[in-house]
C-alpha cells in the first residue's frame, strides 16, 4: 500500500506503534520498524539519560524509519527536545499539550511532527500550527484520553471532514478489520497501542501482560477524570479511586492517592494490586503473547482479506 502516511514516514505499512509508557523501549520500537511499520520510543517514562541509551540502541537495531513519542507536559521538556535534535531523530509524535510551541523549532531542524488530538477542534489547531500529520484518538484507547470521550468511530470522520492533513486513527484498533473500518471513515494510517503493549518485545512486566490476556469485556474503565482521564483495568487501586470520587474528593486528594510511579508500578514492575494498569478496550480481544512480526502479519493479512470480501458489496 502507498498513501500519504507511508510516503511521509517512508514505511511499507501505514501501521504506527503507540509510544506507550513502560512498554515502548528500543526492542519493541525497532521490531515494529523492521517489520514494515513505524516504531516509536515512549519518552514519557524515560529519564533523559535513559532516552539517550534507547536512541543509541535503536540506531544499532534498525536502519528503518522510527520516531519518538513525547508528552509535551514532560517535566524536563527543554532538555528532552535538545537531546532529540542533537541525536538527529527524524520523526516526533507529540501529545498532551499544544503543538504551537515546539513544532516550528522541530521542523526547522528537519523533523517530521505529528500531534495527537481527541477532537476535530484540536485537529484544526494542529493544522494551523504546521504539523505534518495528526493522530485522532478515540476514548477506547488505553492510558490518557481526551476529556471529550468521543469514540473512534465518531471522531475519525469529523476530523477527516475538517482537516486536510494525513490522518492516523487510534483507539480500539487491534485487527485488520478495525484498520479497514478506520480507512473507510477517512484515515490513512492506524496507531496501535494495546496489542503491541503485550507483544513479546514489549518491556511490560509478564504479570501485567497476563492480566491483560485475562481481561474481559467491560474490565477497563475511564477514571481519574478530575485530573486526567485515564483508561485502566479495574483493580484494587481503581476501587480506591472510585471510593474517593464517590465521596466527592478534591483534585488534591486524588493526586495524593495517585502519588508518583503508579503506572511504572503496575505496567513495568507487575504490581497488579496497587499499580495503575493502563490498557485499552481492545484488551478483551487479546488472549496470548505474540511477536511483533506475528502481529503485523496478522493485521495486514486480515486487512487484505476484508478488502477482498467487501470489494463487491453494494446496495
Amino acid at each position: 500500500m502507498e498513501n500519504r502516511i507511508t510516503k511521509l514516514f517512508n514505511i511499507k505499512y501505514p501501521i504506527i506503534q503507540g509510544g506507550m509508557v513502560w512498554c515502548s523501549g528500543w526492542r519493541l520500537a525497532s521490531a515494529v520498524s523492521n517489520n514494515g511499520g513505524l516504531g516509536l520510543l515512549g519518552a514519557g517514562s524515560m529519564h533523559p539519560e535513559v532516552l539517550i541509551e534507547h536512541i543509541h540502541k535503536m540506531k544499532e537495531a534498525t536502519s528503518k524509519p522510527w520516531g519518538i513519542n513525547v508528552p509535551l507536559l514532560y517535566p524536563e521538556i527543554d532538555r528532552l527536545m535538545d537531546i532529540i535534535i542533537k541525536e538527529g531523530v527524524k520523526i516526533i509524535f507529540t501529545s498532551a499539550g499544544s503543538p504551537k510551541k515546539w513544532t516550528p523549532t522541530l521542523k526547522a531542524h528537519g523533523i517530521t511532527v505529528v500531534h495527537v488530538v481527541s477532537s476535530a477542534l484540536f485537529a484544526r489547531k494542529c493544522e494551523e500550527a504546521g504539523v505534518d500529520a495528526i493522530v485522532a484518538e478515540g476514548f477506547e484507547a488505553g492510558g490518557h484520553d481526551g476529556r471529550e470521550e468521543t469514540t473512534t468511530m465518531a471522531l475519525i470522520p469529523q476530523v477527516a471532514a475538517t482537516c486536510h492533513l494525513p490522518l492516523i486513527a487510534a483507539g480500539g484498533i487491534a485487527s485488520g478489520r478495525s484498520m479497514y473500518a478506520a480507512f473507510a471513515l477517512g484515515a490513512e494510517g492506524v496507531q496501535i497501542g494495546t496489542r503491541f503493549a503485550v507483544a513479546k518485545e514489549s518491556s511490560a512486566h509478564p504479570a501485567f501482560k497476563q492480566k491483560v490476556f485475562e481481561t474481559e469485556e467491560g474490565d477497563t474503565i475511564l477514571t481519574l477524570k478530575k485530573i486526567a482521564p485515564t483508561r485502566l483495568i479495574k483493580n484494587e487501586f481503581y476501587e480506591q479511586v472510585q471510593q474517593l470520587e464517590n465521596k466527592g474528593a478534591s483534585v488534591d486528594e486524588l493526586r495524593e492517592l495517585l502519588g508518583k510511579g503508579r503506572a511504572k508500578l503496575g505496567i513495568f514492575e507487575g504490581n497488579l494490586t496497587e499499580g495503575e494498569l493502563e490498557i485499552g478496550q481492545a484488551a478483551s480481544m487479546l488472549h496470548h503473547e505474540e511477536s511483533v512480526s506475528e502481529i503485523i502479519r496478522d493485521i495486514t493479512g486480515e486487512f487484505n482479506e476484508t478488502v477482498a470480501k467487501l470489494a463487491n458489496l453494494s446496495m
